[in-house]
């Protein structure tokens, strides 16, 4: 009899611990980073003789420092490498390895070969013979090539790039060397260049563009949404065209006469499903930005402007105004037992109920605080670990509730490309327009004016100062 209970004992025992794996598993498959997305990316390495035994070594180190940072297999990124001189040689097919272990044995294997310098016939076989012929096609997989060389190339590159980008590949051109052209990196790489191209002056200092490639290799997987500025697109979500505020609330005037604004009252629910709005998470670095005004007892309360939950309600991400400490909060995830970090900034401005810019710059170190352009502070952050997207992302909620707070939004954006903090201005804040122009009077940064130019153009003209 001791011996069944036993046995039925160490049965029950066996089933439950299938269970919670298989829960913990299921969960895990919902959970998503840079290092989730999937991406084909060929490296077309540059093997002539100018670069020298000794900086390709350089390289392979750099290539297995990169592609640590993401989970590599059918269901993520696969890894394939060409190395080019006077012909094209294929070092490693996409989809052969399905480990991070396993690729980087590959990579460290690989050998000089040495040669003339004829980059565009290895852009046309990577495009051909590797993305040409991934299992994976195109439909809903990031094609990228990174073209490295550290010469002028002797074939014709341009129209190789074109037909590698009319096939949906995504050319970055990184030049090494005083020997490089810029002309022909632009040729190379997709617009606009000051995204995907770089130069450095040797072999040495690829080291120091590392984490920059990094991130801009996960804007491309995780960031598909362009949003128009200027003369640009930026990748990025427009949180409010997501949840569709056009449809759900009233339109009022926004901080400008002629802008135009949302009113968001608690009859609104402003929740999506995270899997809808970041299918693939968030790159570690991105600016969150936010023009909002609040007034009455809202300015007093604790809100969630933006947060992202977990299947059970706890959070993830947040953004929290506290209007009885005057306090804002942000939370990310980490590595922590309790899932999350948060750090507290003070401040006073914004909650005197008028419009006002918020603009946090989140980097995997720390996050800053900007409020109607003026830098608050910054404070030091742990390395955040990707979001569970089997939860909700709501936008204007109190804390620890469901009820919608009622609130004016003009803006809400999350631009993934972090320079985009050095573009973004508050000119659509009363008051910041002569502020701007003053600062760039006094410190001639007229990228600033350039980009406020449409709103306060009558304000220089009466000043009538030059702006350099």
């Amino acid at each position: 009899m001791g011996y069944k209970a036993t046995s039925v004992h160490c049965v029950l025992r066996c089933v439950c611990f299938m269970l919670l794996h298989m829960i913990s598993a299921a969960q895990d498959e919902d959970l998503r980073s840079c290092r989730t997305a999937p991406c084909d990316l060929v490296f077309i390495l540059d093997g002539s003789w100018s670069v020298e035994d000794v900086n390709f070594e350089i390289v392979k180190r750099w290539l297995v420092n990169i592609t640590t940072s993401f989970n590599i297999g059918q269901k993520f990124t696969q890894v394939g490498v060409v190395q080019y001189s006077d012909t094209p040689h294929l070092e490693i097919p996409l989809g052969k390895h399905s480990t991070n272990k396993d690729l980087i044995k590959a990579m460290e294997s690989i050998e000089y070969r040495g040669g003339n310098t004829r980059t565009g016939t290895a852009i046309e076989f990577a495009t051909d013979r590797l993305f040409g012929l991934s299992e994976r096609g195109q439909a809903g997989v990031s094609r990228i090539a990174v073209v490295l060389t550290d010469g002028k190339s002797q074939d014709e590159v341009l129209k190789a790039a074109e037909a590698a980008r009319k096939k949906g590949v995504i050319l970055f051109a990184i030049g090494v060397g005083s020997e490089t052209e810029m002309d022909e990196l632009r040729a190379i790489a997709n617009k606009p260049f000051s995204t995907y191209v770089f130069s450095v002056e040797d072999y040495k200092a690829i080291s120091r563009i590392m984490q920059i490639i990094r991130q801009k290799l996960c804007e491309e997987t995780v960031c598909p949404a362009r949003i128009p500025i200027d003369s640009r697109d930026e990748k990025g979500f427009d949180i409010l065209l997501h949840l569709n505020l056009a449809k759900k609330t009233k339109k009022t005037q926004g901080a400008f006469y002629g802008t135009k604004a949302y009113q968001v009252t608690s009859r609104v629910d402003l929740s999506e499903a995270t899997r809808n709005l970041f299918p693939d998470g968030l790159p570690p670095s991105y600016v969150f930005v936010a023009t909002l005004r609040y007034k009455g007892s809202v300015a007093e309360e604790e809100w969630d402007l933006w947060r992202v939950q977990t299947r059970d309600g706890k959070p993830q991400m947040a953004v929290t105004l506290n209007g009885f400490d005057r306090t804002v909060m942000f939370t990310t995830t980490s590595k922590a037992p309790s899932g999350i970090q948060t750090v507290t900034f003070s401040q006073q401005t914004l909650f005197d109920e008028k419009w006002h810019q918020l603009r946090l710059l989140v980097t995997e170190e720390d996050v800053t605080l900007y409020v109607d352009d003026l830098e608050i502070e910054t404070l030091s952050l742990e390395p955040p670990v990707g979001i569970f997207i089997n939860g909700k992302t709501q936008v204007g909620k109190y804390v620890r509730k469901e009820t919608t707070v009622p609130f004016e939004i003009q803006k809400l954006r999350i631009y993934c490309d972090p320079e985009q903090n050095n573009r973004e201005t508050a000119c659509e804040i009363p008051g910041v327009v002569t502020f701007l122009v003053l600062r760039n009077f006094a410190h001639t940064q007229t990228n600033r004016l350039c980009s406020c130019f449409s709103i306060h153009s009558c304000l220089v003209q009466l000043l009538s100062v030059p702006t350099a």
